[in-house]
């Protein structure tokens, strides 16, 4: 890659540097993030001018792969950037791995605490009651026929207002 290297001009070499697994662990995954996407930018920006070039001599040589001799400076720093890419991709996976894992640590002692990561645990109308605990009084109209009646007009009327 040193040789592919002597392609790039001295801000995108400092673009690659700034891939180094020793600098990369320094990041956290927020600047990770905007890394990646000033990598994917230029590696873009390199695939759409191979290709635009490569196109414009498939009418001299027949073909993009034909043509492709005469474009190999555009060639040579896709590929430069899609491996960088790969890299920045990797690093940011393991960190996209870890903080997920230890969310989902923090969640699991909380719901071994017993507590909730919810609302308050203070019921309706300070009855005491914690999540997931049914309260003593249900409140209705009169009647479960009544209610879902009530329901499924609400339903309607909401029904007809998205149709709108």
């Amino acid at each position: 890659m040193n040789e592919l290297l002597s392609v790039l001009n001295s801000e995108e070499r400092d673009l690659v540097r700034e891939t180094e697994p020793a600098r990369m662990d320094h990041l956290d995954e927020d600047e990770l993030l905007t890394l990646h996407q000033r990598v994917r930018r230029a590696r873009k920006k390199y695939q759409k001018n191979y290709r635009r070039q490569a196109a414009a001599g498939v009418q001299d040589h027949g073909g993009r792969g034909a043509a492709r001799p005469k474009n190999t400076r555009a060639a040579q720093k896709a590929e430069i950037f899609e491996d960088v890419l790969a890299q920045v991709s990797d690093r940011l996976a393991v960190l996209a791995r870890a903080a997920a894992e230890e969310l989902k640590q923090e969640r699991l002692a909380a719901a071994q605490a017993g507590r909730s990561t919810g609302p308050a645990s203070e019921g309706p109308m300070g009855t005491g009651s914690g999540p997931g605990v049914a309260r003593d009084h249900q409140q209705t109209t009169g009647g479960a026929k009544r209610d879902a009646s009530s329901q499924a007009a609400g339903a309607r009327r909401q029904a007809a207002r998205d149709g709108r």
